[in-house]
């Protein structure tokens, strides 16, 4: 019998060195471990659980027997909870901080329970040496919180068991060596646990603690061999629920049959009962119109512009076909990508380069190159074009009268009003500071001319309100026009300047033409 202890001491001594290895190896390698943290309270969790019990086995009084076996419950009960934790970390899950903490009050407890059995007896109703051997060894008669904490212990092995079994599918092949030391590992301590329960080991020694020796030896070896841990497969449907982007799946008939966490996000109004239907139903339900994306094709990629919480959102919108294995199209998968703030910056963007910050029309680069291609179709077309050059009469002394502010009041109160009598097809922008020009496609100096007393009338008559203070606004107007020939614009413009300068020589508040240039 003696010899069967030193032999089973041996082994349990020899796990708790390899789970002191596998905890410094990790420590060491904790960089290049996704879950290091959780593997090294858990193989310390272990290391404490044998070493405790290798002591506890070499001990020859009861009270040593009872200190060790309060050393080993600060590891054994904790390290079921730290491997449950390890597996869900392992296949892409995550546990909050509520139940993460849930997990580790029965092991709390039970520790509690153990160091101070003696006051209660709810752990061990009692314990003593056994006569019928030759060495000394502790038996116990279990108590109630011996059940509660061990339906705890098989229950953690079983659900980190259950977890994994269940990603066995989801795993791509080389990684299920892996997969299987895991299982393994929980299914070995677990039928080991139960076969001591029910009172079936020799000499009703506790397997556990010999059989971690396997399954440290099982992650090692598959460390050394696979990289276990270092390389953790992620599960395929921790990957789709994880991405950033909003996903559909559709099958060969366009039916929706699976979306993402971020498209949910995306589209509050979509839910589980949708599944299985056509997504242009689905979208007509939730929009009012079809799917405004032709997403049938390989490749595609567009813009899409949706209200979410009030707000206008856009989603660039990316195809591609899903393929089975022998290379048949069998379903469409589309992917929405959040680019509100990219668009947003594009459109500051555009807003600085095209247009004037304080009124909103075009700038005076954008009137250049806008105001070529209306006279390259005049010329091409062999029709008229007309350019009005007009500004604020006196501007200076609104700003030195007023101030800066009421002058850029007046700027914007001009813009309004001339904005009333041109159309989607006259191109108007900012010149300079309260000069602006009207580039009238298809029109003649008369239109011209008729355009520029409109809007000189239209500002007389409608003068400046600042806090109850009305401030007459005239501007003086000078018209050109391209009939043919070869002008360019910059000429055009500086016939339009001349005009305008008569118009100022003439008393301000009037349009004046210049004369017509003949090819």
């Amino acid at each position: 019998m003696e010899s069967h202890i030193n032999s089973y001491i041996t082994l349990v001594a020899t796990s708790a060195v390899l789970n002191v290895f596998l905890c410094l190896y990790t420590y060491i390698r904790r960089a290049e471990i996704p879950s290091s943290k959780i593997f090294i309270l858990y193989t310390a969790a272990l290391s404490v659980y044998t070493f405790g019990y290798a002591i506890e086995l070499a001990s020859s009084t009861l009270e040593q027997m009872k200190f060790w076996t309060t050393v080993e419950y600060i590891g054994m009960p904790f390290s079921a909870s730290l491997g449950l934790l390890l597996m869900i970390q392992y296949t892409g899950r995550t546990l909050s901080k509520k139940w993460t903490a849930t997990l580790f009050v029965i092991p709390s407890i039970t520790l509690f329970m153990v160091a101070t059995n003696d006051f209660h007896h709810l752990f061990y109703k009692r314990v003593w040496l056994r006569e019928d051997s030759s060495v000394p060894l502790m038996d116990i008669a279990i108590g109630q919180w011996y059940v509660v904490h061990g339906a705890f212990t098989f229950s953690c092995l079983l659900c980190a068991c259950l977890i994994l079994i269940g990603q066995w599918r989801h795993t791509k092949k080389m990684y299920r060596r892996q997969l299987l030391t895991l299982i393994t590992s929980q299914i070995i301590p677990m039928v080991a646990a139960f076969v001591y329960l029910l009172g079936l080991t020799p000499g009703g020694m506790d397997p556990v603690p010999v059989l971690m020796c396997i399954t440290s030896a099982m992650y090692i070896w598959a460390i050394l061999s696979s990289r276990l841990l270092t390389i953790v497969p992620i599960a395929k449907d921790s990957i789709f629920e994880s991405m950033r982007e909003g996903v559909i799946v559709l099958d060969s008939s366009n039916r929706l049959v699976d979306y993402n966490k971020s498209l949910r996000n995306m589209l509050p109004e979509l839910d589980l009962s949708m599944v299985g239907q056509y997504l242009n139903d689905i979208w007509l339900s939730l929009a009012g119109e079809t799917f405004p994306v032709e997403y049938g094709r390989e490749g595609l990629q567009t813009d899409l512009y949706w209200q979410l919480n009030g707000e206008t959102v856009c989603y660039q919108v990316r195809t591609s076909y899903v393929y089975n294995k022998e290379g048949q199209a069998v379903g469409t998968l589309i992917m929405l990508i959040d680019i509100t703030e990219q668009r947003f910056l594009q459109e500051q963007l555009k807003q600085l380069a095209y247009f004037d910050g304080l009124t909103k029309i075009y700038n005076r680069t954008q009137f250049l190159l806008r105001g070529r291609e209306i006279l390259s179709d005049a010329q091409l077309n062999l029709r008229p074009a007309a350019f009005i050059l007009f500004d604020i009469d006196h501007f200076k002394r609104i700003n030195d009268t007023y101030g800066h502010d009421v002058g850029d009041q007046a700027i914007i109160h001009v813009v309004s009003v001339c904005n009333r009598f041109l159309n989607s097809e006259m191109l108007f922008a900012r010149y300079g500071g309260e000069e602006f020009v009207i580039a009238v496609p298809h029109a003649s100096l008369q239109d011209g001319e008729q355009l520029a007393e409109k809007l000189r009338v239209a500002l007389l008559n409608d003068p400046l309100d600042v806090q109850g203070t009305r401030i007459p606004l005239t501007s003086s107007f000078g018209v050109a026009q391209y009939n043919g020939g070869s002008d360019s614009l910059e000429s055009l413009l500086r016939d339009a300047d001349t005009a305008l300068y008569e118009s100022k020589r003439n008393g301000r508040n009037t349009v004046f033409a210049h004369a017509v240039s003949l090819g």
